[in-house]
């Protein structure tokens, strides 16, 4: 083989393995070893630890005192610049949901442990409206917002029912969990993880009279499917 088509063949096999580096770190909350990355990218740990040295020069990972290799600063950064794109585009795809489904329309993202919501948009048709407002925060595993995002993750041993259902139905409905007589359906966002391994979000509506489950669901995970497709998902 031609060197620089060799030089060529391991500059992106190496890019390939860093990318491959980042999401699996980012599918790991708890972080992973050296030695769990090198098994799971298949590689002598030399390799493993000089992928993951690469990287945390750069701050894509950062590691713990324990060793552990989490995701770093630079792919924080990212996730803050794309998330005022993702809300510019999903805008108008909220007003339209929220007409269509006569319900508080609105964006999610994970900030931590809570799910928050960034954009929302009320309908003009009804007389009682839920107060939704932006900034809303509430823990991940409680309302139909945070556990769609829970659903977009790699699936876990530890997953609760309601996720594994979102995961299977491709959104999540609950009743009355952050507000009496309130109902929510909420779909996760799918953004590649490789290209936002930082960035999770889901869209959904919340009203207070029982939405009808079967009309409202379908419009609900086409408008996350958009902005998936958008964004690269």
């Amino acid at each position: 083989m031609d060197k620089r088509k060799e030089s060529k063949t391991n500059l992106l096999q190496t890019l390939r393995r860093g990318m491959e580096t980042i999401t699996l770190v980012a599918d790991h909350p708890d972080g992973l070893s050296i030695a769990q990355l090198a098994e799971k990218l298949q590689v002598d740990r030399a390799i493993a630890y000089r992928l993951v040295a690469t990287l945390e020069a750069d701050s894509f990972v950062a590691r713990a005192a324990n060793g552990n290799v989490f995701l770093g600063g630079a792919i924080l950064a990212l996730a803050a610049n794309l998330e005022p794109q993702l809300r510019s585009f999903a805008e108008p795809l909220l007003h339209e949901l929220a007409e269509e489904t006569r319900a508080t329309a609105f964006l999610s993202v994970a900030r931590g442990r809570d799910a928050v919501a960034v954009l929302v948009a009320e309908s003009s048709s009804g007389l009682i409206r839920v107060g939704y407002r932006v900034g809303s925060r509430h823990p991940l595993d409680l309302g139909a917002a945070g556990i769609a995002i829970l659903a977009g993750r790699p699936e876990r041993p530890d997953d609760a029912d309601a996720v594994r259902q979102a995961r299977r139905d491709g959104f999540s409905i609950t009743r009355g969990q952050l507000q009496r007589g309130a109902v929510g359906i909420a779909s996760p966002v799918l953004f590649s993880r490789q290209k936002h391994a930082a960035l999770e979000a889901s869209i959904g509506v919340v009203a207070l009279d029982d939405l009808d489950t079967e009309t409202v669901a379908p419009r609900v995970i086409a408008c996350a499917a958009q902005i998936s497709r958008h964004l690269g998902g």
